[in-house]
């Protein structure tokens, strides 16, 4: 039976931080766990799910695709027909309503792919909260659309321009804003990932996730052999895996970026060898760090995946086995995005075309009785811009300049 609150997992997670934020951990720590307990926040969060969110979301069979691979049965998760387009909200909300019975005035948050922002700044519009989100300043120009609708909302999009100028440098400034702010901000961290009582914490509002699976296994009696799901932090893949952890079966997939290449710098994959145990962001957990211990490069086409660590109980879950992880490059992201646009009619973001690709391998090599479901953790909306650009350069490009000059005028 899993644990509703761990701290470590094996020898990852913990709580390395600073003496100044160990108050605002404790306090977020007490209340979380009143909160679980607490039938009021239950329902509210419950209410807020379906009315807001738009809970469940469905389970589609895709059976056009599996038709076209000949093998297993595929399903999807269409996690992307969430509010605000991705799993992100389900944690959001949760969070947002401690901040809520806090008192806090004021969220922040990071952002890489910018689901997770755009998801905080929709919430705290909708609850009456300040809102400020720190992202990377080449993720702002890769992702413009987010950064877009995280404006609309209200809410205050700061570039960070140190670093790489993507994720890891985003959680840096956050957590820097929330040593000086703490009495009246609540940093409303993405993914399970950071300090504890984060891990925990978001593990438990994403597995909402995973307990609408379950039921659909069970209502429809599927013999599913594989569950699947992309891994950046891991938010989506922990949700989505989570009521089957202490099973043997069915098999769980995390799928990381595998980018261009395997040397330092063209992938983002931790799992496949190249992760070394280390302390950022105040937790432990298996990091992508160079030769002095520093964090090192990373790259993905999907700005959501290229973060340089994995969540901790995932690090633990893969290092004794439960959780088998894999990696996907740029191309087959791109080629899985294409194939399921063409042969269901829907768009996975790049994050979540990782999982799909896996999912592509994998069922031409199963019978037509086993079933595979792969988590679409996000629609592909807000990669307009990256898939314009690799799908139809040309094109795209004479529109854009089109619209310019004619903006112009």
């Amino acid at each position: 039976m899993q644990r509703l609150y761990n701290d470590f997992f094996g020898s990852f997670g913990g709580r390395y931080v600073a003496e100044i934020l160990r108050p605002p951990l404790d306090e977020l720590e007490r209340v979380w766990l009143e909160a679980m307990k607490s039938d009021d926040f239950q329902k509210e969060l419950d209410t807020q799910l379906t009315e807001f969110a738009g809970r469940p979301t469905p389970l589609m069979f895709a059976e056009n695709a599996t038709k076209a691979l000949k093998g297993a049965k595929i399903y999807i998760k269409l996690e992307g027909l969430a509010n605000t387009g991705a799993h992100k909200i389900n944690n959001v909300l949760g969070q947002a309503l401690l901040a809520k019975r806090m008192g806090k005035q004021r969220i922040i948050a990071e952002t890489g792919a910018g689901q997770h922002g755009f998801a905080t700044a929709a919430v705290c519009a909708k609850l009456g909260f300040e809102c400020k989100v720190y992202m990377g300043e080449i993720d702002m120009k890769r992702q413009r659309p987010n950064v877009f609708w995280m404006e609309l909302f209200g809410a205050e999009v700061e570039p960070v321009k140190g670093g790489s100028s993507t994720l890891k440098d985003a959680v840096n400034e956050a957590l820097r804003d929330w040593a000086s702010s703490f009495e009246t901000t609540h940093y409303l961290l993405g993914s399970a990932l950071g300090p504890s009582p984060y891990p925990d914490m978001a593990r438990e509002f994403q597995s909402v996730v995973g307990r609408e699976v379950e039921s659909e296994i069970n209502r429809r009696n599927l013999d599913v052999e594989t569950l699947i799901a992309c891994v950046g932090g891991g938010s989506n893949a922990i949700g989505f895996f989570y009521p089957f952890l202490d099973e043997t079966t069915p098999r769980l997939i995390g799928v990381e970026a595998g980018g261009t290449g395997n040397s330092p710098g063209e992938h983002a994959s931790r799992m496949s060898g190249s992760g070394k145990p280390g302390i950022v962001h105040g937790y432990k957990s298996l990091f992508l760090l160079d030769d002095d211990g520093q964090v090192g490069s990373t790259h993905s086409i999907s700005a959501g995946l290229d973060y340089p660590g994995i969540g901790p109980q995932l690090a633990y879950l893969g290092q004794t086995k439960r959780i088998e992880f894999t990696k996907i490059s740029d191309r087959e992201a791109l080629d899985a995005l294409q194939f399921f646009a063409k042969n269901e009619g829907i768009i996975f973001a790049l994050e979540s075309a990782h999982a799909g690709a896996e999912a592509i391998k994998l069922a031409k090599s199963l019978s037509p009785e086993k079933s595979i479901i792969v988590n679409m953790s996000g629609r592909g909306d807000k990669d307009l811009f990256i898939l314009a650009g690799n799908l139809d350069k040309d094109k795209w490009h004479s529109f854009l300049e089109k619209e310019v000059k004619e903006n112009a005028k």
